[in-house]
């Protein structure tokens, strides 16, 4: 057994113990959801002061709560459609908190470029989810590109982290404006496939020819 696997297997069952712990508390899953935004939310506090390395290591402990909300909601039984809009929602409000908290810290240090380059990461945050719940609504399924939430979220740990915030959100706003375009492309490519079956004629049967 390889190093990784054997960390990967230990954090698994770490993880599991504490689904199960949650579970038997009857904490519901929207609690535990609530409670990573507000984690969060003190995640973006520090990114505002400038404390990245403590902000890195709160963002860590929010991530728990994103990892275990859903599988609580699976061991108790408590999946629900609600369940799934509210912790898209409430993903959404962590990110742009977090990089409020961003454009806070460089706006008071007089980074007015940064500030720019922070803009374009958060816009380029929604679109990537916006892109994704629209598309949705006339193919069935969007989940190309480069940069998902998880991706974006490690990210930002490494920047707050290693002190390299810099370019990190130049990632952020590059490949997450491509993933959008990408996702542009993808939904033009399978809405044009779809309506071209629609107009195609049904096949005959060989009964019907006879």
């Amino acid at each position: 057994m390889t190093l990784t696997r054997a960390i990967g297997l230990g954090s698994n069952k770490i993880l599991l113990l504490i689904v199960r712990a949650l579970a038997l508390s009857r904490v519901h899953p929207n609690v535990l959801t609530f409670i990573g935004l507000l984690v969060n939310v003190g995640a973006a506090a520090l990114l505002a002061t400038g404390r990245f390395f403590e902000a890195g290591l709160v963002i860590i402990g929010a991530g728990l709560f994103d990892m275990v909300d859903g599988r609580v909601a699976r061991e108790t039984n408590k999946v629900t459609r609600f369940g799934a809009f509210f912790d898209s929602v409430l993903d959404r409000y962590s990110d742009l908190g977090l990089l409020i908290g961003l454009l806070v810290w460089y706006g008071t240090i007089g980074r007015s470029s940064y500030v720019v380059l922070t803009a374009v990461a958060m816009i380029a945050s929604v679109m990537i989810s916006y892109s994704r719940a629209r598309a949705e609504n006339i193919i069935p399924s969007c989940k190309v590109g480069f940069l998902e939430r998880p991706e974006r979220v490690v990210l930002i740990i490494i920047g707050a982290l290693f002190d390299r915030m810099a370019p990190v959100l130049w990632v952020l706003a590059i490949l997450g404006n491509l993933t959008v375009i990408h996702r542009m492309i993808f939904t033009f490519q399978e809405a044009k496939r779809l309506e071209e079956a629609q107009l195609r004629p049904p096949a005959r049967s060989s009964a019907a020819s006879k």
